[in-house]
C-alpha cells in the first residue's frame, strides 16, 4: 500500500514516509511527512504546552476499508463543528464548507459513520503538524475512496488549519481520511508547504490540546509516533 506523506522541500532535506508517515495526503517539512496543512497565524508559534496525556492502550487496526464514496452536500449557510476527544484532551474545528464543499462533506460522512472513533494520531512532526485518521495506524490506510478538490493556489497553511493528506503521486487536493493539523505559525513560509492539500477546517477551541499533542516525544525523535499514543476515543459533528 502507498503511504500518504506530505512532501515539502526544506533546505536540502525531504521527508520520507515510514511507520510515522502521514496519511493519504502528505506534506514534508523539517523532514516530516504529514497530512496537515500549515495555518497562518499572527505572531510567533505558541510555546509548547506541558504534556498531561493519559496513557491508553493502542487500539487494534481496523484493517483495510472499502467504503462507498459519499454523495451528500452540506448547507453552506450552516456551521458544522467537529469535536475530537482524545486522551490528551478535547478540541474542535469547523468544516470549511464554503471553500471545500466536497472535502467537508466527505469528512462529515466519515464522522457520522464513526470512522474515526478509536483511531490514532499516528504521527507528530514537531513544529510542523500532527497527523491522524488512518484506520490501520500505519500511515498507509484510508476509507477506500478518494475525493479531489484542489485548494486555491494562494492557500497558505497556518496554525490551527486542518487539511487532508495525500500521497506524492496523487493530484492536488486529493484526500481520503488522513488529515493533519498545523502546529506552527505558518508552514507555507517556514517549511515551503505547497498548496496541494485540501483544507477541511480550522480549530476553534482546544488549540492548546493540539499543541500539547504536537509537543509529545516521538519515535524516532522529532517526527514519528507520539509517546504516549494519542487515540481519538470519540469524534462527533454538530450543526448550528
Amino acid at each position: 500500500m502507498r503511504r500518504a506523506c506530505l512532501i515539502v522541500a526544506v533546505a536540502l532535506a525531504a521527508a520520507g514516509c515510514g511507520s510515522s508517515a502521514s496519511s493519504s495526503t502528505s506534506a514534508t517539512a523539517n523532514t516530516a511527512t504529514s497530512t496537515t496543512s500549515t495555518a497562518a497565524a499572527p505572531g510567533a508559534a505558541a510555546a509548547p504546552v506541558k504534556s498531561s496525556c493519559t496513557t491508553v492502550r493502542v487500539p487494534r487496526s481496523k484493517g483495510a476499508q472499502h467504503l462507498p464514496a459519499p454523495h451528500i452536500e452540506l448547507d453552506p449557510h450552516k456551521t458544522y463543528t467537529v469535536t475530537i476527544v482524545t486522551n490528551c484532551g478535547t478540541f474542535a474545528f469547523t468544516l470549511d464548507v464554503a471553500q471545500s464543499p466536497k472535502t467537508s462533506a466527505s469528512f462529515y460522512y466519515l464522522v457520522k459513520r464513526g470512522f474515526f472513533d478509536g483511531v490514532t494520531f499516528h504521527r507528530v512532526a514537531q513544529g510542523f503538524v500532527i497527523q491522524g485518521g488512518d484506520p490501520t495506524g500505519t500511515g498507509a490506510g484510508g476509507p477506500g475512496y478518494t475525493v479531489v478538490e484542489a485548494p486555491p493556489t494562494s492557500t497558505q497553511y497556518v496554525l490551527g488549519d486542518v487539511a487532508m493528506a495525500k500521497t506524492q503521486t496523487e493530484p492536488a487536493g486529493a484526500s481520503g481520511s488522513q488529515f493533519f493539523i498545523v502546529t506552527a505559525a505558518n508552514v507555507t513560509q517556514s517549511a515551503g508547504l505547497t498548496p496541494d492539500y485540501a483544507l477541511v477546517g480550522k480549530v476553534v477551541s482546544g488549540l492548546g490540546v493540539v499543541e500539547r499533542i504536537g509537543a509529545l516525544p516521538t519515535r524516532p525523535p522529532g517526527d514519528g509516533a507520539p509517546t504516549p499514543p494519542v487515540v481519538m476515543s470519540s469524534v462527533t459533528v454538530s450543526t448550528s
